[in-house]
């Protein structure tokens, strides 16, 4: 007999989202894959469900980037980091699910013909807490991946800074706050407002025995900039991009219908003094 799930929006704690998320994504690996799979590609960069490529955007890899290693946090399959590594990027894949990074690892063995070397390092680590020294970037990214999934995102913020050098990058594209006023459906039902902008409470599901199995948090616009300021980052730029008509796929409740109208995605460009 199935759990049922209980949503709820409450308060959760950082350890209770961590093992939250890491369990979750264990769990739906390999069905996110088979599911995402063929609209991010194995070595492709694709910053969000509008399908907006960084070789499109070269928000990481544009004129005047600083030269040097490069972290992504939160990569899953690390397919952004296999499209850098193409470029001649030197990068570094990091996710706190050890069965997302065994699909990255999967799929690096295809491409090298089923032998064991990794065209990109892969470490399982948590986003708000590296295992990296201080200054040992030139950037981080993630692409959907940490920030709407912990609880402290601004030790997010604080991490990057730290793991950053001087001069250094850090880009992340999450969903827009916008979204969070609206149902999650993609069709005309999405384009209602039905809660306010300004409950950031996480969207929390929980199993028949009160445990948490799946949470996602929410910031208005103006927290998420404040967490970049005090982290000591500087805001280079805010994107969000329109959905392209070229893409007529929906993923969840991002969909052709919603985003001709609403943004959601937001991306964040910040950088190190």
């Amino acid at each position: 007999m199935s759990e049922s799930v209980h949503v709820s929006r409450d308060a959760v704690t950082q350890p209770e989202s961590v093992a939250a998320q890491r369990a979750w994504w264990d769990r739906e690996a390999g069905d996110y894959y088979a599911e995402h799979g063929a609209f991010l590609g194995d070595d492709d960069f694709v910053w969000g469900p509008e399908g907006w490529t960084e070789d499109e955007l070269r928000l990481l890899t544009g004129a005047g980037m600083p030269s040097g290693p490069v972290l992504e946090i939160g990569a899953g399959a690390a397919q952004c980091s296999r499209w850098l590594a193409g470029q001649g990027v030197p990068v570094v894949a990091s996710d706190l699910s050890g069965r997302m990074l065994a699909q990255a690892v999967g799929i690096q063995r295809r491409r090298t013909g089923g032998g064991t070397h990794a065209s990109v390092p892969l470490v399982q680590c948590d986003g708000a807490r590296l295992p990296f020294g201080d200054a040992s970037f030139a950037a981080v990214f993630t692409a959907y991946g940490v920030v709407p999934f912990v609880a402290d995102s601004a030790r997010v913020m604080r991490e990057a800074a730290r793991v950053l050098r001087p001069g250094g990058r850090f880009v992340f594209s999450t969903t827009h706050p916008i979204r969070w006023a609206f149902p999650d459906e993609p069709g005309p039902e999405g384009l209602t407002v039905v809660q306010s902008y300004f409950d950031t409470r996480p969207y929390a599901e929980r199993d028949d025995h009160g445990r948490l199995t799946y949470v996602e948090h929410h910031r208005t616009l103006g927290q998420r900039v404040r967490e970049i300021v005090a982290a000591g980052l500087r805001l280079v730029d805010v994107i969000e991009p329109e959905w392209p008509e070229r893409n007529t796929q929906e993923w969840g409740g991002w969909s052709p219908t919603r985003g001709a109208v609403l943004p959601g995605t937001v991306i964040f460009v910040a950088e190190r003094a």
